[in-house]
């Protein structure tokens, strides 16, 4: 299996994760979705990867896929006064990664991170590895801490 940054990223901060491949289906309404139901996870703990803007500023939430960002919760939790969701085609440049494979770890340029409080009090979360069609399972906590981030409330 290929090792993608994010991974790279998380072996270097000594973070133990479990890879979890699928099939990858580009015409899916809503990729986080499709994999939680590709691999039989709770969707509420498979989590997605969005890039935005605040304020002008790049910045990165995760959220459970099937809830829907706040924007307004979004432009607080980061102190902002507007956000805004990033297009894909700067998602990608800024992040290294291709939209339905953006992982939050191991970015080309890091940013900002938050994330949906909602389910960062299991004991585990399925989150993108940074490539199509690969979930990694991790810790919440340890997502937070080599992060840096936070869990705020995010969604509507």
């Amino acid at each position: 299996m290929a090792s993608t940054q994010g991974l790279k990223f998380l072996e270097a901060q000594g973070v133990a994760v479990t890879l979890h491949p699928y099939d990858y289906d580009p015409d899916a309404d809503a990729v986080g979705l499709a994999a939680a139901a590709a691999l039989g996870l709770d969707p509420g703990l498979t989590l997605k990867t969005l890039m935005v803007e605040v304020d002008g500023k790049p910045a990165c939430c995760v959220l459970a896929s099937d809830r829907h960002l706040s924007m307004k919760k979004v432009a607080a939790g980061f102190r902002g006064k507007a956000a805004a969701m990033m297009p894909p085609a700067k998602a990608e440049k800024l992040t290294g990664y291709r939209v339905g494979g953006i992982s939050p770890f191991g970015q080309k340029r890091a940013v900002p991170v938050l994330f949906d409080a909602a389910p960062m009090t299991a004991p585990k979360v399925w989150i993108n590895a940074g490539q199509r069609g690969l979930l990694l399972g991790i810790a919440p906590d340890d997502a937070l801490r080599v992060l840096a981030a936070q869990a705020l409330p995010l969604t509507a």
